[in-house]
């Protein structure tokens, strides 16, 4: 799972990924370079603790993330096309977080001359939008210039004119691509085209200390926190984050918000194993069968696949041990295209 974060020039993008790194890249990147700082973050799961003091393994282990601070976003830049380098970076993201601004700092000038969270949205929205219209627009011109050449695979032609049409129309209609279902055939086409509008989306609204979330009714998810006071939080010992959380009234950190929702933005869910060397959760694409989430574990164990044991993470959690769990009935076999669910516990048995 791979996450970039974009942003306006002074939106308080990095700061953002440090709170959210525990980190402390600078926060002043060089003029006319794209500097990508990147980290892997634990997502935060009381199941996981549970279950640890549950079995009291040697290891605990929790479901990650990457988080990759890329560069600001400057107004105006898709209307030629967003850099190589820029675009390069954003194709290799599964999602985008957009740091919008709204804190007050007259030391710090928005590059637009005003804090307006909702017009910046509406423009990094655009900006997204935009480069997408542009690559479409130039593979239709490809497509038609190889019609006229001859020589090429007609039916591929065909297949994908009729696909880049469609994008088309979605863009010219201010629409993002993520608005649109589609095929199995036309997404294996899709994906070796690095469309923006495609990818989902999160907005961060980086608010001043006490500030009020804006009132924003947007068609993505989105989350408000206050990035420095989150940040100084984050760099803290734990004892000392605990007193300051205590002295500021703050229950919980919406940072942790934030990388569950980044996970919920991907699509996908988290199982577990447990045992006395390791309790380990694990992600897997919703949907996924038994045998596609053993092999996230070990490709071995998704070919050799017999069998999984699965028990609810609140059935045994009731029930208090997986022996109770077995005896209840709640600890059952389950074949290779059983479904898994989010929380399910499971043990593979695999012939190899």
């Amino acid at each position: 799972m791979k996450l970039g974060i974009i942003g306006l020039p002074q939106s308080g993008k990095t700061t953002i990924f440090n709170a959210l790194t525990r980190g402390n890249a600078p926060t002043n990147a060089s003029a006319g370079r794209i500097e990508v700082h990147q980290a892997v973050v634990d997502v935060p799961d009381p199941r996981v603790d549970k279950l640890s003091s549950m079995f009291n393994p040697k290891k605990t282990i929790y479901a990650k993330v990457t988080y990759a601070d890329i560069a600001g976003l400057e107004t105006g830049s898709a209307k030629s096309g967003l850099s190589g380098q820029l675009l390069n970076q954003l194709n290799q993201m599964e999602g985008l977080i957009l740091v919008v601004r709204c804190f007050e700092n007259d030391r710090v000038m928005h590059p637009s001359g005003s804090i307006d969270p909702l017009r910046d949205v509406e423009t990094m929205l655009t900006e997204l939008l935009l480069n997408d219209l542009i690559a479409v627009e130039r593979k239709l011109e490809r497509l038609a210039d190889e019609r006229k050449k001859g020589g090429t695979d007609k039916t591929v032609n065909a297949r994908q004119t009729e696909i880049f049409e469609k994008l088309h129309k979605t863009l010219s209609d201010n629409q993002p691509l993520r608005s649109v279902e589609f095929t199995h055939e036309e997404q294996k086409e899709l994906s070796s085209f690095g469309l923006l509008t495609r990818k989902p989306i999160l907005t961060v609204f980086n608010l001043g200390e006490g500030q009020p979330a804006p009132d924003a009714k947007l068609d993505h998810p989105c989350v408000a926190l206050m990035g420095k006071l989150e940040m100084e939080i984050a760099q803290l010992s734990a004892q000392d984050a605990a007193i300051f959380m205590e002295e500021y009234g703050i229950k919980e950190l919406s940072l942790n918000r934030m990388i569950n929702l980044s996970y919920d933005l991907l699509q996908v869910q988290i199982f577990f194993t447990v045992g006395e060397d390791e309790v380990r959760a694990w992600t897997t694409h919703r949907g996924a069968t038994a045998q596609e989430s053993a092999g996230e574990i070990h490709t071995d164990l998704a070919r050799g696949f017999v069998r999984a044991e699965v028990v609810a993470y609140d059935d045994l959690i009731s029930l208090g041990s997986m022996n109770e769990a077995k005896a209840k009935g709640k600890l059952r076999l389950e074949g290779k295209e059983y479904l898994i669910k989010n929380g399910d516990i499971m043990h593979v048995r695999s012939s190899l």
